[in-house]
């Protein structure tokens, strides 16, 4: 018979996940419109007048989807004030992982020493940083979580097809992260609308390991490369612009409030055009839309973190205003979510050096003591297995056993 555990708090009738830190990181290079001149057939005219981007961040050769989310968790969790011990959960959107497995968000929990955290990756293109979101807010208000760590990140001009001036033009490497901590002051995240439709799948993707497209030659036969982005820009316009109005007003119906209540709406950064067609659509002013895909182009998940830590630092929002965001891509998918802004302070509002700040210091210094430290000992171990006295005295116990 198991015995109840008298010791556990019980579960708030009433929680809520509130973002109390958010961060961003961008790569130092940049590549304008006027640069990709020179590696296809377009001109910086053509690019904004069909998109609005004018440049994008292109990731150099140290930085990969891990590190640039490592960059913007650890800005995140500055402004947050938090431990990377008080970590519960750390999901990681990407398109653009570090590896099959281990998952990017293991690496990063290692790079933080968040410890006491599980950590996965969440595939659902540029919808994912929402679906991601409302994993870690749904953990929350369940009761199993406290803290989670939310990250977008991508290098999405490792997987461009440099000859496709289709795709090539759209995309940059970047990530953002935002802190979801428990509450039971009402707010935070307030609603969410994830949606799919697996029979556009073919208009977005990246074909990779498993593809039936590995089974063809270097072309597959519907013009599909290993590895690389393909892209039906026409029908994933036509998919967009019809997704975004309805499920937002999905997102706030669910919240209980109307879209005159909004303060802010954070789409994905996909196209210009896009989010004015939006505008148009649910009939509001286009600067209620936080942009700045004319700077980033479109990083894919990491989009909307990186363009709400812009709108925060240009106070965009005040306490207790609501903001939508809105994701769509590939799958096809999209999601929509509400929040209700609680105006936490940020770390720019603090003075001196908080005894957290040096604790968080002292941790990532031991993260990287003990890793170089694992490194050491997994190559000396190596190294003793290659001797021959210990390859006779691992024959002499296996021979032993055979004899059983």
């Amino acid at each position: 018979m198991v015995t109840p555990n008298n010791d556990m708090p019980p579960i708030p009738t009433s929680r809520y996940a509130h973002i109390v830190g958010w961060g961003m990181a961008v790569p130092d290079t940049i590549l304008t419109n006027h640069d990709l001149e020179a590696i296809v057939e377009t001109t910086d005219d053509w690019i904004r007048s069909r998109t609005g981007i004018k440049e994008r961040r292109i990731a150099g050769e140290t930085e990969s989807t891990a590190s640039l989310g490592l960059k913007a968790a650890r800005k995140a969790l500055e402004v947050a004030d938090i431990l990377p011990t008080d970590i519960d959960l750390i999901v990681v959107a990407t398109s653009t992982p570090e590896n099959i497995f281990p998952s990017t968000a293991s690496l990063i929990q290692n790079w933080l020493g968040a410890n006491r955290a599980g950590a996965f990756d969440l595939s659902a293109a540029c919808s994912g940083f929402v679906y991601a979101v409302d994993m870690a807010a749904q953990s929350i208000r369940s009761g199993s979580m406290q803290v989670a760590l939310v990250i977008g990140a991508e290098t999405m001009t490792r997987v461009m097809d440099w000859q496709d001036r289709g795709t090539c033009i759209l995309f940059g490497d970047g990530a953002g992260a935002i802190v979801l901590k428990a509450s039971d002051v009402e707010g935070g995240v307030l609603s969410a609308v994830l949606r799919s439709d697996g029979s556009g799948g073919d208009m977005l993707g990246i074909p990779t390991v498993g593809s039936e497209d590995l089974y063809h030659s270097d072309f597959s036969p519907n013009g599909h490369k290993m590895h690389k982005m393909h892209m039906n820009g026409g029908e994933v316009f036509k998919f967009a612009t019809r997704v975004i109005a309805e499920s937002i007003q999905q997102a706030l119906v669910k919240a209980g409030i109307e879209i005159e209540d909004l303060s802010l709406i954070v789409p994905h950064q996909a196209n210009l055009r896009i989010i004015q067609a939006a505008a148009r659509s649910l009939k509001v002013e286009p600067e209620l839309f936080a942009v700045n895909v004319d700077r980033y182009g479109n990083t894919s998940a990491a989009s909307i973190p990186i363009a709400l830590c812009e709108a925060i630092d240009q106070k965009r929002l005040k306490p207790g205003e609501y903001a939508a965001f809105i994701g769509f891509g590939g799958g096809l998918t999209w999601a929509s979510m509400v929040i209700k802004w609680t105006g936490v302070r940020t770390a720019d509002t603090r003075t001196g050096i908080s005894i957290n700040q040096q604790r968080r210091q002292i941790s990532y210094m031991w993260v990287r003591l003990r890793t170089q430290w694992k490194r050491l000992n997994h190559q000396v171990s190596n190294i003793i297995e290659r001797l021959p006295f210990r390859r006779n005295r691992i024959q002499r116990l296996r021979d032993k056993v055979d004899q059983l």
